[in-house]
């Protein structure tokens, strides 16, 4: 009778290998998106060896994938110009699955920490302002999302747990405030479906976001392999959260990325800029979609020497970490930086002005990806200065029709001369430049701008767009 028993078991488990049930990842769920006019990427598990047919109602065409011996396949599939809804039909001998209610559009990756992670409905006890009423009026068909849930691992996976949603006021409230801003005013301007991957790890930093083989070059940095080599909390070891929250997405058809992070590596600026250029080059490869667009978000002014009371040293002043993503911006190619030095606040890491950090994102997609032209959506920029006796005259780039202080008084400048020593300056505005001097410095060398840990915005684009902090100088004291 045991043996009896023994031999229906292994009978079922061979018939049951044998007729595997179709699995398709989160990412291909009903209500998806995906990217438009491009060949996209669909993959899923079924029976080892066996074979699928992937039929899409757009064209009517049916594609065939082998599964592999792991019980995985993958191929692609042509999408037509933006617009739906369509269906998938996936078979594999009697069984079918049907992916519904699919939209054609544009697609974008949103990842980072906390102030992409912040939902429209905003953090307990810490807002977002308007959220509300954004989702009062999320509702929109042709706006669809998804977001990965916080996983920390130490190997890469393959799926995780979620589906994609429609926009309205039941699904928008937990969605990234920044990304939902950026995503429906893309869908407004362009009139076509948008989705929206979201990926975002609160207090996360940039090594979490990359796999071994992208920070083998940094020598100072561990990579675990167990738990117990965990130095700092899991979202911020090299690998977990590329491994466990971002793998499952690598390949997915899309147009772009944006990213908001930069805050948990305030303390380690200068070497921000390197790991964060190789993190964007990896990621495009790891998609094979060439240099698609990388739009980020400059961190905001906060007061961080809250993190370090009784060791503070210069390099904590964040001005650092914005500069990094200055210079960031400037040499990853197909990339670009939303600047909001003027929604910065002292006692919140989280701003609340969430629309204006997605909004700038947009107006660099929509310019820089999209083609459409007759507004501002670049920061001013340094860009050279003059020095004559005790005066130094500063211009900017990305100006197009002057800057503005709207009427306040300038007082974010200094200047210093060989000792390097800074004083504050006095400002004086033209269209395109400023003016600077100061009766303490007879012979300035270098300027300075808004270089401090919290400050706020004082010069903009007349198209209201804040300039960056820098400096012209390299000089750096502990």
């Amino acid at each position: 009778m045991k043996k009896l028993i023994i031999i229906t078991i292994f009978c079922f488990s061979a018939v049951f290998q044998a007729h595997a049930e179709i699995k398709l990842p989160a990412l291909f769920t009903d209500n998806m998106m995906l990217q438009q006019q491009m060949e996209t990427p669909i993959w899923g598990w079924a029976t080892k060896n066996g074979k699928v047919s992937i039929t899409t109602s757009w064209d009517s065409k049916t594609y065939e994938a082998n599964v592999d011996k792991q019980g995985k396949w993958k191929t692609k599939v042509k999408t037509p110009i933006a617009g739906g809804t369509f269906e998938i039909v996936i078979k594999e001998g009697s069984e079918t699955k049907i992916i519904k209610n699919i939209l054609i559009g544009e697609v974008w990756l949103c990842s980072g920490q906390s102030n992409m992670e912040m939902p429209l409905k905003g953090f307990t006890g810490q807002p977002v302002l308007g959220g509300n009423e954004a989702i009062v009026n999320s509702t929109n068909n042709n706006i669809r999302f998804i977001s990965v849930p916080r996983a920390t691992v130490l190997s890469p996976t393959d799926d995780f747990e979620g589906s994609w949603q429609v926009a309205s006021p039941q699904t928008t409230g937990n969605f990234s405030a920044t990304a939902w801003y950026f995503g429906s005013l893309i869908q407004k301007v362009l009139n076509v479906p948008v989705g929206l991957i979201e990926v975002s790890y609160g207090g996360s930093n940039v090594e979490a976001w990359m796999n071994a083989e992208m920070l083998k070059d940094f020598k100072n940095i561990t990579i675990p392999t167990k738990k117990e080599d965990f130095k700092e909390a899991p979202n911020r070891e090299p690998t977990t959260l590329f491994n466990g929250m971002l793998s499952p997405t690598i390949g997915y058809g899309i147009k772009g990325a944006i990213w908001y992070q930069g805050e948990s590596n305030r303390d380690k600026p200068f070497e921000y800029k390197a790991l964060f250029k190789k993190m964007v080059s990896s990621w495009r490869s790891l998609w094979n979609q060439g240099e698609f667009p990388f739009y980020f978000v400059q961190i905001a002014p906060f007061d961080y020497t809250r993190y370090h009371p009784n060791n503070y040293l210069a390099k904590y002043n964040s001005a650092y970490l914005r500069e990094a993503q200055l210079q960031a911006s400037k040499e990853i190619p197909n990339s670009a930086m939303a600047v909001i030095m003027d929604i910065g606040e002292k006692d919140n890491i989280h701003p609340i002005e969430k629309q204006k950090g997605g909004s700038r994102l947009a107006y660099l997609a929509l310019a820089k990806t999209y083609g459409i032209s007759g507004f501002e959506f670049e920061s001013p920029e340094f860009n050279a200065m003059e020095i004559k006796g005790s005066i130094v005259t500063v211009s900017f780039n990305n100006v197009p029709n002057g800057i503005t202080s709207y009427n306040k008084e300038v007082t974010g400048f200094e200047i210093a001369g060989e000792d390097q020593v800074f004083y504050p300056a006095q400002a004086t505005l033209r269209s395109k430049s400023v003016l600077l001097s100061s009766t303490r410095v007879e012979k300035p060398v270098a300027v300075r701008y808004l270089f401090k840990d919290f400050t706020t915005a004082e010069i903009f684009s007349v198209g209201g767009l804040p300039m960056s902090s820098f400096r012209t100088d390299t000089w750096y004291k502990d």
